[in-house]
């Protein structure tokens, strides 16, 4: 479970709920109209936006992608990765059938290798696997971001009706109140939506797939190194790039198995 997230959004709507609750009413922040215009508005234009299935796959995804701390820790990764090359290296690449691996991509890799298919072939397929999930998680961004991009423009059209309201019932100063909660209430609606929501979900689903391709090139980087017989020790120089931190870690604690090696985040 991703913490950070849960703490980030529940903090984030627990605040506006307290100045809300500080002032007045939760009741005097709930008007219907609006909340149909922006809600409503928001999915319609969505679903234009993007397809149906990719809509449904996007909230799923993001769900389990942001709301799931799955990105293994890169020195872990390494870990795993530097116990593979020291079976290559002693067993050969048939010895890699009977190694236990948590990482799943990983494990991926190791069975291609153990199957005897050459590296260039092991290459391809894995970068395209990384290529669709990237893809996969890109679509899902970009579903959050244009929710993000909708509702406050959808809040704004909310506002003009609220005011053409206001102004087409001047002489009944009954319906001016409504009007122009109307009118208020729907940019608050947009602004909330997208601000607390969609927006950061869609900047968490960007810094996931960040992770997530560094985590794969490793995998790629290192397997590809392995197979043409580097010495796992080697493996560290050839990492640097995506590792800085080892780059500035001592040997001998680069040579230190750690205990995230074992575990898997839920």
């Amino acid at each position: 479970m991703d913490i950070l997230t849960w703490l980030g959004l529940l903090s984030g709507i627990a605040i506006v709920l307290g100045a809300i609750a500080s002032g007045s009413t939760l009741l005097d922040f709930v008007n219907l109209p609006g909340l149909m215009i922006v809600v409503f508005g928001t999915f319609a234009v969505t679903l234009i936006k993007f397809r149906w299935a990719n809509l449904i796959y996007s909230f799923a995804l993001a769900f389990k992608t942001a709301f799931k701390d799955q990105t293994e820790n890169p020195f872990a990764l390494y870990q795993q990765v530097k116990a593979v090359a020291e079976v290559v290296r002693k067993q050969g690449v048939l010895g890699l059938e009977d190694v236990p691996i948590r990482n799943a991509f990983l494990q991926r890799a190791v069975d291609l290798s153990a199957d005897g298919h050459p590296p260039e072939f092991i290459e391809e397929v894995l970068l395209q696997d990384t290529h669709q999930t990237v893809e996969r998680l890109q679509t899902a961004e970009k579903v959050f971001r244009g929710i993000g991009d909708s509702a406050p423009a959808l809040g704004m059209l909310g506002t003009l009706v609220g005011l053409v309201q206001m102004l087409n019932n001047m002489a009944e100063p009954a319906t001016i109140g409504p009007a122009m909660a109307i009118a208020l209430l729907t940019t608050f609606y947009g602004a909330f939506i997208a601000q607390i929501i969609a927006l950061p979900l869609a900047d968490k689903l960007q810094q996931k797939s960040l992770d997530e391709v560094r985590n794969r090139m490793i995998v790629i980087s290192s397997m590809l190194s392995i197979l043409q017989g580097l010495n796992p020790r080697v493996l560290k120089d050839i990492l640097g790039s995506y590792l800085p931190e080892l780059i500035r870690m001592p040997d001998s604690l680069a040579e230190m198995p750690s205990p995230a090696m074992a575990e898997t985040p839920d």
